[in-house]
């Protein structure tokens, strides 16, 4: 197990390191078998990345890297280096508190500061041969931060409401709340317009793919 880095700047020499290695070289280094398909391999991108990087969050609401607050995000990417997909950053509560503030959120936390690590992402490219981009290390500005933080407290206020059948997927200009599950047969205690107990799919928070796409354009 790698230890975690004592500094940005280590963590940082660490992540560029891997620039150019293909997944399936780094999976035998950490001794992490490949999944069958890329279809299974998502959750498997960022797990052995956070291994090799000294990633030390585990399952707890907080940034992977605990002591520098830095959220580490795989980020697949096509040929011209664009994500190919939405970006998850974190689960959604059923029904958050009232009282609730973006400057105390999970999502915030998340977000503050963020490792970007691409991850080649070729349709055809078996998961093993798919090699690492180079790592950007990214806070959100004052206008970045101004757009997540309206959409956190637009879609939050729904949740807050019980009115959580209004929210989809287009809702929110660069981040939305969208079902996080195996399938539609999951769902998780939640509350109704009038306060009554329900059921509904989790909800997690997503980064659209134009704005993460933004963001690895401005750092490079």
């Amino acid at each position: 197990m790698t230890p975690p880095p004592a500094t940005e700047a280590e963590l940082l020499e660490r992540a560029h390191a891997l620039a150019g290695l293909r997944l399936g070289e780094l999976a035998a280094t950490a001794g992490l078998p490949v999944p069958p398909s890329p279809r299974q391999g998502k959750g498997w991108m960022g797990q052995l990345l956070e291994i090799v990087l000294g990633a030390d969050a585990g399952n707890l609401p907080e940034p992977d890297f605990r002591a520098l607050g830095i959220e580490l995000k795989t980020i697949p990417v096509d040929v011209a280096g664009q994500p190919r997909e939405s970006t998850y950053v974190c689960r959604a509560p059923s029904r958050p508190e009232p009282s609730s503030r973006w400057e105390e959120s999970v999502v915030r936390r998340k977000l503050v500061r963020v490792l970007w690590l691409p991850i080649e992402a070729a349709s055809l490219a078996p998961l093993p041969a798919r090699r690492i981009g180079w790592a950007r290390l990214w806070s959100p500005g004052p206008e970045e931060e101004a757009l997540l933080r309206a959409d956190w407290e637009e879609l939050t206020s729904l949740l807050v409401l019980g009115r959580q059948e209004e929210i989809s997927a287009r809702l929110g200009a660069v981040m939305q709340l969208r079902p996080k599950a195996a399938d539609a047969s999951v769902t998780a205690p939640a509350f109704d317009a009038s306060g009554e107990p329900a059921t509904r799919a989790p909800l997690a928070w997503y980064l659209r793919a134009a704005f993460t796409g933004r963001i690895l354009a401005e750092s490079d």
